[in-house]
């Protein structure tokens, strides 16, 4: 696996690696007062869930100081994305992390989150963040595995989409 910056190049992978996931569970996170905990729930009927393509001009990410896209390929197939961003409160924000069907459970999202984690150490970044809901238990389990933490839940975030999912924001602090 080979892990690059976005280029006028390879500009036409973005989005080959957004394909379904599968939704098993839930995550229900607990606030003690000092840090987040959480318990899973695993639902009986699991099911498929795509996000649509961001309509986003990825070629302002190209040579940018403040956001970056990296593409991570097998051979010459694009099996991976993140896109991430300098955040006010001196994090990179992870805009959107996927990884092709294919290649999951690989590494493939491990190493860009490295990637990733390189990129915001050498902008002198203090951590990374991003955002998922509660009920893409595979993230989460993820995010968890690669040292991220909770900080924070939004109930209120997609309440006017017909879901009754939850906002969970993950940091990684350096």
């Amino acid at each position: 696996m080979e892990i690059v910056k976005i280029a006028q190049h390879n500009l036409a992978d973005i989005n080959k690696a957004n394909q379904p996931f599968d939704i098993i569970g839930k995550i229900k996170p607990k606030f003690d007062g000092a840090s987040w905990t959480y318990t899973e729930y695993l639902f009986t009927q699991p099911y498929t869930k795509s996000y649509p393509n961001d309509n986003v001009d990825y070629t302002a990410y190209i040579d940018s100081n403040d956001k970056t896209v990296f593409l991570a390929y097998s051979d010459t197939e694009c099996i991976g994305q993140i896109a991430l961003k300098k955040d006010w409160n001196k994090y990179a924000f992870i805009e959107e992390i996927c990884v092709a069907k294919s290649a999951r459970g690989q590494g493939v999202g491990t190493g860009l989150i490295e990637k990733a984690a390189e990129w915001a150490r050498k902008a002198g970044l203090k951590g990374l963040a991003l955002e998922t809901q509660d009920n893409n238990l595979w993230a989460c389990r993820f995010y968890a595995k690669c040292g991220f933490v909770i900080g924070g839940v939004d109930t209120m975030l997609y309440r006017n989409l017909d879901n009754k999912e939850f906002a969970v924001f993950w940091y990684l602090c350096f």
